[in-house]
């Protein structure tokens, strides 16, 4: 199972989601089982709803740029401990999502459906997916698809 804290500190976010801890437990509740890293375990993460300032400050503290960015992963784990963890309750860490990046890339398409697209994406980061490689770009977005196909 996967469960999420949901921390918000941009108000905009409560208009496109009125309930945002409802809209991630339906969405996690159907990829909990199917997806390989999290069966038999309780998972948990963080996701900040955030703004183009904050994730900018994020993103220069963090990863020394100095630029807004769509979203931000802080796995707690390198990927190769995540894998020999034996324990059946983990943090795997945090997620940071721009608001205004998601409005932005959602012009010509659906809010959710890029926001979905973001933050799966960060969650695949927190469990040791990458895509620094086009060999691991291809796998990455392989299975952002399906995981975005069953939510």
């Amino acid at each position: 199972m996967i469960k999420v804290n949901v921390e918000i500190d941009y108000k905009s976010w409560q208009i496109k989601i009125k309930n945002p801890k409802k809209y991630f437990n339906q969405k996690l509740k159907k990829i909990s089982n199917t997806f390989k890293p999290f069966k038999k375990k309780n998972i948990t993460f963080t996701i900040l709803l955030t703004n183009d300032s904050k994730i900018k400050e994020l993103n220069k503290k963090f990863r020394k740029k100095n630029k807004p960015t769509d979203v931000l992963s802080f796995p707690y784990f390198y990927p190769k401990d995540l894998k020999l963890l034996k324990e059946k309750r983990i943090y795997i860490g945090d997620i940071a999502v721009s608001f205004k990046a998601i409005l932005q890339k959602s012009q010509k398409k659906n809010f959710l459906i890029e926001f979905d697209k973001v933050w799966i994406h960060g969650l695949l980061h927190l469990v040791g997916y990458n895509h620094v490689k086009n060999k691991d770009y291809n796998v990455m977005a392989k299975e952002e698809k399906r995981i975005l196909s069953l939510v």
